[in-house]
């Protein structure tokens, strides 16, 4: 069906084309509104009926919206329906709405929420927001931290210098803390770049450069400080969401804020203060404000984000430069003004006293002089103390030393110094000594030496007496009396001392009375006469009254005078003094030996021992038991032989002991002795020594040892070296553990064991032989008798070559059996054949006692076999070689 549409005519323009006719505009406006909403019609009831072609038009233009409005509004109606359609176009429309716009349309309905979720459960939002508030807490404490600590560090460092000097002027001044001029000045720094770096894909943003400030590729920097960030999170593992804080080398510093969608890079010349880290913050949480969007969607278009290097420009205006203010001339004209005049008068008072205390160290050290007090008060000095009159004048000292004398005020009162050299000035203004007499001072001491009369000796010892407790000693031992009575009461001394040193003389008492002299004392007879040694002393031996008793003295040379006298020792006898003993050396008979040991005895206790051990008895019975003793000594010494009990009795001599057996014969050691073999009777036991000479000979005897072998001694070891079989080798060991039993030491590691190629070849021979048997038969067949006659000559050959190599070869002849039978029998014809072997081969020439047997039965075989039928190789004789 074809339906048609009418052509809506018109009405005619005006013929003027400027001007509209205004009626037929109307018309056609109420017409289309008709038609597009029914509605309307109601409110143009005075307006003339539409066209119906209109209704036709109507359809065509607004037909499909009029369809889509009526949809929407059934939709609108059903709440079920609106919320599915509004949840399908909610997500992308609000991605795609204006970020204020959205903010605004949910910020009611979010708080409402949050509240609500607070009210219910505030842990709940706790939880969520500790891991984003936590780090953010730490850092800024840390960075609150490392600012108060820069501040305290900067302000000890600059507390005591010139510029803290000047800096607590400023502060002063302008009425700031101190703290924030020393920072102020001393933090000087410059932002010479900022980088602003996408988050996610480390592409730069913008890059803004301070002036005169150079850098290579700034896109470059970007990617390493990124690569340098994912290195630190990839080698350590770090889940956090931050970034490197601050990265130092040399003067250059590069701090680093992170944000949601960028990170901000500031790098900084000098030593920034801690409070830029903010600044920075501000400057990217103001970007991120602005251009949130644009930092998210950042694919590496900067075109969207023009406006940020005007923020990142700020901070490349951040700088700090230290104020090279003038050098302040007025306030140091000012200072120096108040502080040269008073400068000057502390110099002065200073130097005054100094010369003061100098001038008063001075008196201190003078002797004689005590300071007790001194003080400087208004310029002026006092001083006082103690002054030896004797003493230097302390207003003499003050010469020189530049205190006005005017200004000391001193007050000294008088003492006697206990210092030696003015108690030698006192003693010598009292004393007035003589010219023979020196006084002097000695380690603290004052000594008068020389000669003086005893009128001046006894004032001098009354002046000793005087002296103050605490003061030097007055010494006047050294000064000699030159009156007669001194002269010759020292005279007296010397003779007095002269007999005291003379041997047999002990002075008990002596003294001087009315000038006589009197003593008394011992006197040895054989002592010097004390009269006569009165000669050469200058005393008159007529005022001398000496009283003397006699007595036996004990000194060495006095007792050997008595022995001398007493004794008449003969000419080849000498009697001397050894270390105060009296020692005889020589021969004599035995009649005087014993008078001269009775005369030992009766020495008195104290004295002098007689020693005449040194004297040999010439009798003959002394010489004859002198040398029997010389014989017992060489029995003594020798190896092997024990001496148990010797004696002398009635001319005989009598000894008896033990005696090894290779030991030296006793009989034969008394030649040369001197004693005559009659007169001995000896009574020896035999008994094996243990001395390793005699040892060793009993082992040479028992062992044999071949000549490859040789014995020696080490240190009272038997050390067997060489070569030898390994038979007598064992033997050798034996040996050596017998020994052991008797704590004896026979070493044999250094033995080698020798077994000759010629043995050893004809024992392998030998033992590879075997005679066997027919089953159940005790005798070998004919056809082993030509074996039996090689095996003979071996074993003769094989004996002949042991007994020339120092060994003794057996051969064990081993019989066997095969598993036929009852294992008794087998036995029993093993044995059997043993034997048969054995009489066999000594027949032949081989020695019998080299030949050794015994039955294995079936317990040897040569190969396995079957018990029913057996095997010829089992019935056999085996022959086994062993050495000696």
């Amino acid at each position: 069906m074809t339906s048609t549409v009418d052509p809506i005519s018109l009405p005619q323009a005006a013929s003027n084309d400027t001007e509209i006719d205004r009626e037929a505009l109307a018309s056609l406006l109420v017409e289309i509104a008709r038609n597009v909403d029914p509605d309307y019609r109601a409110r143009f009831d005075g307006v003339p009926t539409a066209d119906p072609r209109m209704e036709t038009l109507r359809q065509l233009l607004v037909g499909r919206e009029i369809s889509e409005l009526s949809r929407v509004t059934h939709l609108l109606d059903e709440p079920e329906q609106l919320a599915s359609a509004v949840g399908g176009v909610l997500p992308s429309a609000a991605a795609r709405a204006p970020y204020a716009q959205l903010g605004e349309a949910l910020a009611p309905a979010v708080e409402r929420a949050v509240q609500r979720s607070i009210q219910k459960s505030p842990r709940t939002l706790t939880d969520i927001l500790y891991p984003v508030f936590l780090p953010a807490i730490r850092k800024s404490i840390g960075e609150k931290i490392d600012q108060t600590f820069q501040s305290l560090n900067e302000t000890l460092r600059h507390i005591f210098t010139w510029h803290g000097l000047k800096w607590r002027f400023e502060a002063w001044r302008t009425g700031a803390s101190f703290s924030e001029v020393v920072l102020k000045h001393s933090l000087v720094y410059r932002v010479e770049h900022v980088f602003l770096i996408n988050r996610n894909s480390g592409l730069l943003i913008a890059h803004v450069t301070a002036d005169n400030a150079t850098s290579e590729d700034p896109q470059l920097i970007s990617s390493m400080l990124s690569a340098i960030q994912d290195f630190v999170k990839d080698s350590f593992n770090e889940k956090e969401q931050s970034g490197l804080d601050t990265i130092r080398f040399g003067e250059l510093r590069l701090w680093s804020e992170v944000g949601p969608f960028a990170t901000l890079v500031a790098v900084i010349r000098g030593n920034p203060p801690e409070e830029l880290h903010e600044i920075i913050r501000d400057v990217l949480l103001r970007i991120h404000d602005e251009c949130s969007q644009a930092l998210e969607q950042f694919d590496g278009d900067s075109s969207q984000l023009a406006g940020v290097e005007t923020q990142l420009q700020t901070c490349v205006e951040l700088k700090q430069e230290d104020s090279n203010q003038g050098f302040p001339w007025l306030v140091v004209a000012a200072v120096l003004l108040v502080l040269i005049p008073a400068g000057g008068w502390f110099f002065l008072s200073w130097q005054s006293g100094q010369r003061w205390q100098a001038y008063v160290s001075r008196l201190s050290t003078q002797p004689g002089i005590i300071v007790a007090e001194q003080k400087m008060r208004d310029g002026q000095f006092y001083i006082a103390g103690l002054r030896d009159p004797l003493a230097a004048d302390p207003q003499s000292l003050l010469s020189g030393t530049q205190v006005d004398p005017a200004r000391v005020h001193s007050h000294w009162q008088f003492y006697q110094s206990l210092e030696p050299e003015f108690v030698l000035k006192r003693l010598t203004a009292s004393l007035g000594p003589l010219d023979s007499v020196r006084l002097s001072i000695v380690n603290d001491r004052i000594i008068a030496e020389g000669e003086a009369p005893d009128t001046w000796i006894d004032r001098a010892r009354a002046a000793a007496r005087q002296l103050s407790a605490g003061g030097p000693v007055f010494d006047i031992s050294k000064v000699r009396d030159v009156s007669p009575e001194a002269r010759a009461a020292e005279r007296w001394q010397a003779y007095v001392s002269r007999l005291s040193t003379q041997p047999g003389i002990i002075v008990a008492e002596q003294k001087v009375r009315d000038g006589q002299f009197y003593i008394a004392g011992l006197r040895d007879p054989l002592a010097a006469d004390p009269q006569s040694l009165l000669s050469g002393t200058q005393v008159d031996p007529a005022r001398v009254h000496s009283q003397w008793q006699f007595y036996q003295s004990l000194e060495p040379e006095f007792v050997l005078k008595r022995l001398t006298e007493s004794l008449t020792p003969p000419k080849s006898v000498r009697l001397s003094i050894v270390n105060d003993r009296i020692i005889a050396e020589g021969e004599a008979p035995d009649t005087w030996i014993d008078r001269a040991r009775a005369a030992a005895r009766q020495l008195s206790a104290g004295g002098p021992e007689f020693d005449i051990s040194k004297v040999r008895d010439v009798s003959p019975e002394a010489r004859a038991a002198e040398h029997w003793q010389h014989y017992v000594s060489r029995l003594e010494a020798q190896a092997g032989i024990i001496v148990a009990q010797q004696t002398a009795r009635g001319g005989h001599f009598y000894i008896s002991g033990l005696r090894d057996p290779q030991a030296a014969d006793p009989q034969a050691l008394l030649s040369g002795t001197g004693v005559d073999p009659a007169r001995v009777h000896s009574q020896w036991q035999f008994y094996q020594s243990l001395d390793p000479k005699f040892v060793v000979k009993r082992l040479m005897a028992s062992l044999a040892p071949p000549d490859s072998v040789r014995f020696s001694i080490i240190k009272d070891r038997i050390v067997l070296v060489g070569e030898a079989p390994a038979a007598w080798i064992d033997r050798a060991r034996v040996a050596a553990q017998q020994l052991a039993a008797d704590g004896l030491s026979l070493e044999i590691s250094e033995l080698r064991e020798l077994t000759p190629q010629e043995l050893t070849r004809l024992r392998e021979a030998i033992q590879a032989v075997d005679i066997f048997f027919d089953s159940g038969k005790a005798v070998p067949g004919p056809e082993q008798l030509p074996v039996l006659d090689k095996l003979a000559n071996q074993l003769k050959e094989l004996a002949k070559d042991a007994r020339k190599a120092g060994v003794t070869a057996q051969f064990m002849l081993t019989g066997h059996s095969d598993a036929v039978g009852r294992e008794t029998t087998n036995a029993s014809i093993s044995a059997a054949r043993a034997e048969t072997v054995r009489a066999l081969l000594k027949k032949r020439g081989v020695a019998p006692e080299s030949l050794l047997v015994r039955g294995a039965g079936t317990f040897e075989p040569a190969e396995t076999e079957n018990s029913r039928t057996g095997s010829s190789a089992n019935r056999r004789v085996s022959v086994t070689v062993n050495f000696h």
